[in-house]
């Protein structure tokens, strides 16, 4: 068994690149008292590199850390003494597929992943543009999302954008996009929100800048994604869908309920490309915000920001984006499982 016989939740995490951040942001948040005592975790990745990071940090004078003495660890040693880029990209590949193995053996688990280098897995032969595309390939699933969250710690409202394309150059977008892609991003944003509240209000950017201006500025919204979205809105009309609406005032909503608590609120916002949607949200949440991949057989969320290599080592990195991935697979494990019972 790789977790105890007990009720609790249960929480895999997967360290991500060792010669990142990702074992020391683990270390620091398994300590936090913010973590909810209600479930219980494993670390997947080698024993011997957290406890030399643990060492490391104790070092530096660190306090606030976690054991790994005292975590239950899935211990896989890859990289013996082998520092390459490579080795480290190897490790952490193997670290993801071996933790989603294992959360696919329980019904209430939930899967935390630590930062990754994309440029790593390549050298180590392993050819995807993120964790996202190994969990739906590990998973058969065709259909998921890119969502990034975060929950107001002024207002406990919770800010959601998803992305219709990923890791894709900005000048193959267009070309992506297309009426069928932009129905299956707001099916699956649908059925995440309903997690939530019974008729979600979402909300969707136009492509171009004022969303085209009836094809002064662009022809997509005029082509195809205003019926797109008329289309989609008459099939699920238990939703209130706005849009599209001009990108650079879209998220001014999001900035203002996340600050006051009588702001006038939406369940999410579906962004055309990876910065449009990114942007917004880092400024507003900062480090509250949160990657979760929608349409999975379970929960998976990942902090909101990379390996850090600039700062690995100097105990300087923070864990806060860390605690709320892990308090957010947590909830939603919860909320999902709650769901599912009605």
């Amino acid at each position: 068994m790789d977790f105890d016989n007990t009720n609790k939740l249960k929480i895999v995490l997967s360290v991500g690149d060792e010669s990142g951040v990702g074992p020391e942001i683990i270390l620091k948040a398994l300590f936090s008292n913010e973590i909810p005592k209600n479930a219980e975790f494993l670390v997947v990745g080698s024993k011997k590199n957290l406890q030399k990071t643990y060492m490391h940090l104790r070092s530096l004078g660190l306090e606030k850390i976690a054991n790994p003495n005292k975590l239950q660890i899935k211990d896989l040693e890859i990289t013996s003494g082998n520092e390459s880029k490579s080795t480290f990209g190897n490790a952490s590949y193997y670290y993801l597929t071996k933790a989603i193995e294992i959360v696919k053996k329980y019904q209430n688990a939930a899967l935390v992943t630590g930062p990754i280098c994309k440029k790593s897995w390549s050298l180590a032969g392993h050819y995807f543009s993120g964790q996202t595309e190994v969990l739906a390939k590990s998973c058969g699933v065709e259909n998921v999302g890119m969502l990034f969250t975060a929950k107001s710690p002024i207002t406990g409202w919770r800010f959601n954008t998803l992305l219709a394309t990923t890791h894709i150059a900005l000048c193959d977008v267009p070309s992506r996009l297309n009426t069928k892609l932009i129905h299956t991003k707001l099916d699956l944003f649908k059925n995440f929100c309903t997690l939530y509240t019974k008729k979600p209000t979402l909300r969707v950017a136009g492509v171009n800048p004022h969303a085209g201006e009836e094809g002064i500025l662009g022809h997509e919204e005029k082509d195809w994604l205003n019926d797109a979205l008329i289309s989609w809105n008459n099939k699920n009309r238990d939703i209130k869908l706005q849009g599209p609406l001009s990108p650079d005032s879209c998220w001014n909503s999001s900035a203002k309920a996340w600050q006051y608590v009588n702001a006038e609120k939406h369940d999410g916002i579906l962004a055309m490309y990876h910065d449009q949607g990114l942007i917004p949200m880092k400024v507003i949440a900062l480090n509250h915000s949160v990657n979760t991949t929608i349409g999975l057989p379970f929960i998976r969320t990942s902090p909101d920001h990379g390996t850090g290599f600039d700062i690995a080592g100097k105990g300087i990195a923070q864990s806060k984006s860390m605690v709320e991935a892990i308090k957010t697979a947590i909830e939603m494990t919860t909320n999902l499982r709650l769901f599912n019972a009605h």
